[in-house]
């Protein structure tokens, strides 16, 4: 199995389940709460690790009891957070969620005072160890120079999660193989009517990549290097029970698949499966079982 790195963020996710999403300034009574190891990159690292990988998270943390309780819930799912900064002022990051219990989906509110992970930081580390690092597109300043010493360094594979709009993020795009967009940047961002239009138009400036779009309930598409469109339909549970985390395991199930040499329309696919499963389990801390 791989080494894998993940830079971004972990966040204490609160969740609420209610019996239907409530109307503005109403008064509901959550069905049950449950508090857990959130954010995309933690999330990500954490099907990895359960999919039998090595994986380490590259993050900040404040030095808090929520903080601590972070990287005990990551070790115990078998995600290093050694590469991480602990900040002695700040508060964890969290997320208010609300899980709605007819129809799965789910609502954030996120609140966050912590500086991000730095260049600074990022350059200590061995990077020699890892066969693939994925970041989340965040902090577009510190995140290219992040990609700039990655390719340096001569990383086997680097992939970027873009998954909603910042400025300037589109400066990120030209170093990783691998891009994985969320429908929430192509939407908002683009003028592109269909995701198909989107890796058309992504295809003509980056020829060498493998450019992937998930796209909900309607599964996810893909166009590799030789500009074939490729895509695979979602693979839907018997009873959906829970989205949140359903993107993060997407991505998980992709690099996954990269890695065991899978071709782009098998690991499409394979991560859709996978995304699929994870709709019928509630939390992504959970055992995935791939065919």
């Amino acid at each position: 199995m791989a080494n894998i790195l993940g830079i971004g963020v972990a966040v204490l996710d609160i969740i609420n389940t209610v019996d239907g999403y409530p109307p503005e300034d109403a008064k509901v009574r959550a069905l049950s709460q449950r508090v857990a190891c959130g954010g995309n990159a933690a999330n990500t690292l954490a099907v990895l690790a359960t999919l039998g990988h090595h994986c380490a998270l590259a993050a900040t943390f404040a030095d808090d009891a929520d903080g601590r309780r972070l990287r005990e819930d990551l070790s115990a799912l078998g995600v290093d957070t050694a590469p991480c900064r602990i900040h002695a002022s700040g508060r964890t990051p969290v997320s208010y969620i609300l899980h709605n219990r007819r129809n799965g989906s789910r609502t954030i509110v996120h609140h966050r005072e912590l500086p991000e992970y730095d260049n600074a930081d990022f350059a200590r580390l061995a990077l020699a160890n890892y066969d693939w690092l994925h970041f989340e597109g965040r902090s577009v300043a510190a995140t290219r120079r992040m990609l700039e010493h990655a390719r340096a360094a001569r990383v086997p594979m680097i992939s970027l999660e873009v998954e909603k709009p910042r400025d300037g993020i589109e400066a990120l795009f030209d170093v990783p193989p691998v891009l994985l967009f969320g429908r929430d940047y192509v939407s908002s961002v683009t003028s592109a009517e269909t995701p198909e239009d989107f890796l058309r138009a992504m295809h003509a400036h980056y020829l060498e990549k493998q450019i992937v779009c998930a796209w909900g309930k309607a599964g996810a598409y893909a166009i590799d290097h030789t500009g074939e469109l490729l895509r695979s339909p979602a693979f839907k549970p018997e009873h959906l029970v829970d989205t949140l985390g359903a993107g993060d395991t997407f991505n998980a199930g992709m690099i996954d698949a990269l890695l065991k040499k899978e071709t782009l329309a098998q690991a499409l696919a394979s991560a859709c499966r996978l995304a699929g499963e994870k709709c019928g389990t509630e939390g992504i801390a959970r055992v995935l079982h791939t065919e």
